[in-house]
């Protein structure tokens, strides 16, 4: 490599990156070498002024996470992704869509010394890098970003911890077939990924890997390795999506969604009053003018949410962005303050209020003083002891259970959406995404986290309240351990183990044997095996019966909480 060139990049990205941190140093690490490997192919862009410049933007553009995981072995694919979110700058070429067949390692390949690793020598044999067709005499390449090894190893260390007996690994770097990579790029936008899984499972394909990534100046660089499309039929599959994907383009996942209680809105121009379906049970709307903000607790995409007053009392009020408002926020903003005015009890937050009327749409709650249960894990840098977990998990349980009585599958519990009153009660929060259960049993459509969700959520097949049951189990993981579930994954990666490769949180090995077993009846594969919340409620009790008497958990919660606020 010439000198020249790595000060040159080195200049330009210090001009980026006053104070570099180490992934940045090994961005422009992979921009210096995916320039050389480009230069070594002799690819005609290259030489046309200016391309190191280009080269640049497009890594600058994207996130650091890209640069750490693109193949710099498959230099070319870079050229391929920059093409594609050009293209996508022009609405006459978006979505641009890359459509190839690649060599997909098998999961029994593991991590052998013997196989062959992507970011190995450049002086390794390009051979030993794609697939030989003799069919097509041709090579395939491997997908731009491989198979993510952390995924593979929690499986394998995973499956060791099951059974005690050796597992033998198949050393053979070419243990692999041949799938289908999709390359998208498009504007992006809330909710994209869910509405491109779902398009691709609509359509009958397997996702076996995916990476995502977003720019600086607001589009996607999607990237999908599936199977369930006939191997020759390359550009028929393309040809499919390219028809299909205009769905995605103008109309969001949830008009896929089967919503019980459909809301009525006034259809004009300007950005109108949110007409919630009315059954006289109360009066919750509320004189915006009455409402006093005393600070910014956080804010989100949907808006801010604030700390204040109404009529003296305390409130948390959550105000969404009237100028990103549309018809689908609006649905969602409707179908929340239905929700939340039907229901009371201790372990749900308490629903006041709300505006719907411009300028101002908000909803307001009860001012929970304690903050954020996954603030509190993390400001304590650690989970809970066992004694203190299960009131906790007990708080949830109830509350969980009260929603599940009233037919309202909360689709999205996790440790964020728990909040701590000041006397240290756990509440069920953030009823965004909830909706009342239709009278089949069964919903469709995908919601929630990735890292929290049922696997039959990720796969757009019905499913019903147990759901929440295997967030649960995800989420008692979570407050036993205080960390992220699957965090060496993106939340994609951690979502297709969950369904392909039945990966779970490694449970630590000293845990309650009775309390580990409710994780594993929580997250099971068929939810007809998870147990209602009325069951949970027992078994946590039971437990916590026969565990010695611990005082002090509201005082311990409280202080550490509001302490921090």
């Amino acid at each position: 490599m010439v000198m020249g060139d790595t000060e040159s990049c080195s200049s330009r990205a210090v001009d980026y990156f006053p104070r570099q941190s180490r992934k940045q140093r090994q961005k422009i690490e992979v921009y210096n070498e995916v320039l050389y490997r480009l230069r070594e192919l002799n690819e005609e862009e290259t030489v046309q002024p200016g391309f190191e410049d280009e080269l640049w933007n497009h890594f600058y553009r994207l996130t650091d996470r890209y640069a750490l995981d693109v193949n710099v072995e498959r230099a070319e694919d870079v050229l391929m992704h920059k093409r594609l979110l050009c293209a996508a700058h022009d609405p006459a070429t978006r979505p641009a869509i890359e459509v190839r067949l690649v060599q997909m390692h098998s999961a029994s390949v593991g991590h052998s010394s013997d196989s062959v690793h992507l970011n190995s020598s450049r002086k390794v044999d390009d051979q030993c890098f794609g697939f030989f067709d003799k069919r097509r005499q041709c090579f395939h390449p491997p997908p731009a970003f491989g198979s993510s090894p952390d995924l593979e190893l929690v499986h394998e260390v995973n499956q060791c911890d099951a059974q005690d007996e050796n597992i033998t690994m198949d050393a053979n770097p070419f243990n692999s077939r041949l799938m289908h990579e999709i390359t998208i790029s498009t504007n992006d936008k809330p909710k994209l990924l869910c509405q491109l899984t779902s398009l691709l499972s609509e359509i009958g394909l397997n996702i076996q890997e995916a990476h995502a990534f977003s720019t600086i100046d607001g589009y996607s660089l999607d990237v999908f390795v599936v199977d369930g499309w006939p191997l020759e039929e390359t550009e028929q599959l393309r040809n499919v999506l390219v028809k299909e994907m205009p769905k995605v383009e103008v109309a969001p996942v949830e008009k896929r969604l089967r919503v019980v209680y459909p809301v009525e809105e006034q259809q004009q121009t300007r950005i109108n009053h949110v007409k919630v379906p009315a059954d006289g049970i109360d009066v919750w709307e509320i004189d915006a003018s009455l409402l006093k903000y005393e600070y910014k607790i956080t804010s989100r995409s949907y808006g801010d949410l604030y700390k204040g007053t109404f009529r003296s009392q305390d409130v948390a009020i959550k105000v969404l962005m009237t100028e990103h408002l549309n018809e689908n926020i609006r649905k969602e903003f409707a179908q929340e303050v239905y929700i939340m005015r039907k229901i009371r009890h201790k372990n749900v937050v308490q629903f006041i209020g709300a505006c719907t009327k411009p300028p101002k749409l908000c909803i307001v709650t009860e001012f929970m003083s304690g903050g954020s249960m996954y603030d509190f894990l993390h400001k304590q840098k650690g989970g809970f002891k066992l004694p203190s977990l299960l009131r906790v998990a007990i708080d949830v349980s109830k509350g969980m259970n009260y929603l599940h009585q009233n037919n309202i599958i909360h689709r999205d519990l996790k440790a964020a959406n728990l909040l701590i009153d000041e006397n240290g009660v756990v509440k069920v929060a953030d009823f965004g995404v909830a909706r009342v259960q239709a009278q089949s049993g069964v919903m469709t459509a995908e919601t929630g986290t990735y890292r929290w969700m049922a696997p039959e959520v990720i796969e757009h097949k019905p499913y019903d309240h147990k759901a929440d049951v295997f967030s649960f189990g995800i989420l008692l993981w979570e407050l036993l351990t205080g960390q992220l579930p699957y965090e060496d994954l993106t939340p994609l990666q951690a979502a297709v183990g969950v369904v392909q490769k039945g990966l779970r949180p490694t449970i630590p090995r000293h845990t309650h044997r009775e309390f580990t077993e409710l994780l594993e009846r929580c997250w099971q594969q068929d939810p007809s095996l998870r147990p209602e919340f009325s069951e949970i409620i027992e078994l946590l009790q039971r437990l916590t019966r026969r565990l010695p008497a611990k005082k002090g958990l509201t005082e311990e919660v409280v202080r550490k909480s509001c302490n921090s606020v």
